[in-house]
């Protein structure tokens, strides 16, 4: 990892903090000499994230206008604007179309995509007048493709694609770099990890979370507005 010499931002958001691809995150922002901040509806289960990482700990419902304006309100009073917010919040709501219950299906949609856009609205009402900043949205297989019994996340991960490339093509020309993540293919977890008939055929957190920093290092004059990352065994 690079030392914070070197990388070029101070301090990482990351909203939707838990297990797999966040906790890879917070631990390369730490290497890096990054501050951290991590979200959760319950920062009890971020305990001992936070004490690996050093990291500020944060609690909001990212589906509420009122509750994101002031975490970012908190997080800049404990560890400073942030130059970097990472949106990693989602909700899966599987079922039969026909079968899903719409308040519960709405309520997912809040989490996914409206969240995403209130994360990046306080992020860049801080980044604009300092002409410096990164936002990137964590997407899904489902950005690009639904599948069946998958609507909601569907739903949810098309708007926040959207929302990337609105705000890619609005922010980008003031100094502020928007890439969207595609995480194309299952997340290795102790809970998931590659079957034994299948080595490699699941992403590595700590791989996704390197490439999330190797687009951050990208000079302005080649930024990345998209990345798809998937298992090298997979033959699309």
């Amino acid at each position: 990892m690079a030392n914070q010499n070197t990388f070029p931002y101070q301090t990482a958001l990351i909203i939707g903090a838990g297990v797999g691809i966040s906790a890879s995150l917070a631990r390369a922002f730490s290497q890096a000499g990054v501050k951290v901040g991590l979200v959760a509806r319950d920062p009890s289960k971020l305990e001992s994230l936070a004490s690996q990482t050093k990291a500020s700990v944060f609690s909001a419902d990212a589906s509420q206008p009122t509750a994101v304006a002031q975490l970012f309100t908190d997080v800049d009073a404990h560890l400073g604007e942030p130059d970097v917010v990472v949106y990693n919040a989602a909700a899966r709501v599987p079922g039969s179309i026909a079968e899903l219950d719409p308040a519960v299906v709405r309520d997912a949609l809040a989490i996914t995509a409206f969240g995403g856009f209130l994360a990046v609205q306080q992020a860049a009402k801080r980044m604009l007048p300092r002409g410096h900043g990164a936002i990137l949205l964590t997407g899904a297989s489902a950005s690009v493709k639904g599948f069946p019994r998958s609507s909601s996340f569907a739903m949810g991960k098309f708007a926040l694609r959207g929302l990337a490339q609105s705000a890619a093509r609005e922010l980008g020309p003031k100094g502020i770099h928007v890439a969207h993540f595609i995480i194309d293919g299952a997340v290795r977890s102790p809970r998931r990890p590659d079957p034994q008939e299948n080595p490699d055929s699941a992403l590595n957190p700590d791989s996704i979370a390197q490439t999330y920093l190797d687009v951050l290092r990208q000079p302005r004059d080649a930024w990345s507005f998209e990345v798809e990352l998937r298992p090298w065994v997979e033959p699309f």
